[in-house]
């Protein structure tokens, strides 16, 4: 391998180390800026570092030198500051995995393990392609889990604040039209202006309500109890359901399938899929599959028996144990999974449209036309 190539052999590392000590005696380094452990970085700036990353080094740029270049041109400065660390430990004589282990809150269990993998099979670059497919397609399904939520839910909260304003407003003013007028008023007229006289009256209490039912869910989601029991009610939603049913199973599979194929073990690969699965359900589906087979039984079988993972799943997983090309298999069902999601969220979306108009048209319409009921009936009698 050309002594380019610095990431993957310690001594190439010690030999530039050698070629720039006089330069370091001669202008001593400053001090570098302490870098928090905990850093927010977004995973597609993360993906794009990936990419550029391993696009250097199989241009045969050293590590190091790629390391500075990308550190520097970060808009992320406390990323940036994070990659001179990384680069400085490196430098050093750290290994890149070890060196990005220091950041646990960029670089997660599953991307350490890989270079890591990567550093020992002097594949580092195919396995920093790999990890860049892996984090855009991540991207990809972030992105069309929130495409799918935040429209109707946008949308659900705007008619919730519509109507609170009419209940608390504009009701109590034909309320007291209506009682000059000293008429009998229908029951769904009656029924508003109620609803609008609680309304008016403990306003707070809606709010506080409100406010404490979101951190309770929240408080209740972070145990572990919590978590599952509201996973396993989300994938048991009708429609929602199945899209995160097949959202899991796709980042089930391109995980696992982009560890084996970068030769990190497949107990340790089991292990870094169920912490990165993002659903308690899933999670423990994958640790039973984990102990399994460290009991020395096949994958597909403890997959079938969680009855988490759909009949497809189960029947390409065991096709490709039988094959010998169980990465290549998973590959494939996460491909398929993918475009599947593509489709569920286009065919939701649609679904969802007129589904809120209706529920718009029904809830503020009907306290629109409940408060005109009685003018309706006092405009008949008059005209009479």
């Amino acid at each position: 391998m050309p002594v380019t190539n610095s990431h993957v052999a310690p001594f190439a590392r010690g030999s530039l180390a050698r070629k720039q000590g006089s330069r370091a005696a001669a202008m001593p380094a400053a001090a570098p800026r302490p870098v928090p452990r905990k850093v927010n970085v977004k995973n597609k700036d993360l993906a794009v570092f990936t990419r550029q990353f391993g696009v250097m080094l199989g241009s045969g740029l050293p590590l190091i030198q790629a390391l500075e270049i990308l550190a520097a041109q970060q808009q992320n400065k406390a990323f940036g500051q994070a990659l001179g660390t990384v680069r400085s430990s490196v430098e050093g004589g750290s290994t890149l995995s070890g060196a990005c282990r220091q950041y646990a809150s960029i670089f997660d269990a599953l991307y350490t393990n890989m270079l890591e993998a990567g550093e020992t099979g002097g594949v580092l670059e195919e396995v920093l392609q790999r990890l860049a497919v892996h984090l855009e397609k991540s991207v990809k399904l972030r992105a069309a889990v929130k495409s799918a939520l935040i429209y109707p839910v946008s949308v659900l909260v705007i008619a919730l604040g519509v109507v609170i304003m009419l209940l608390w407003k504009v009701v109590p003013i034909f309320a007291n039209l209506f009682a000059g007028l000293d008429a009998t008023l229908p029951l769904p007229t009656r029924f508003v202006i109620a609803l609008s006289h609680f309304v008016a009256s403990y306003i707070w209490l809606v709010g506080l309500v409100a406010v404490g039912g979101v951190v309770g869910t929240q408080r209740y989601y972070v145990t572990k109890g919590g978590r599952r029991v509201l996973d396993g009610i989300l994938l048991k939603l009708p429609v929602l359901g199945m899209l995160l049913r097949k959202i899991a199973v796709a980042r089930f599979s391109r995980t696992l399938s982009t560890l084996i194929t970068s030769g990190v073990p497949m107990l340790e690969s089991l292990d870094i899929t169920a912490r990165t699965s993002g659903n308690a359900v899933v999670e423990d589906a994958i640790l039973l599959v984990r102990r399994e087979v460290e009991a020395g039984h096949d994958v597909a079988d403890p997959m079938r028996r969680s009855g988490v993972f759909p009949h497809l799943t189960v029947q390409m997983v065991a096709v490709g144990e039988q094959t010998g090309a169980l990465d290549s298999m998973l590959g494939k069902v996460a491909d398929f999974y993918e475009d599947e999601v593509d489709v569920a969220v286009a065919d939701l979306l649609a679904l969802m449209e007129p589904a809120i108009i209706v529920f718009l048209g029904t809830v503020v319409g009907g306290v629109v036309i409940s408060m005109y009921l009685p003018l309706f009936s006092l405009i008949s009698k008059l005209s009479g």
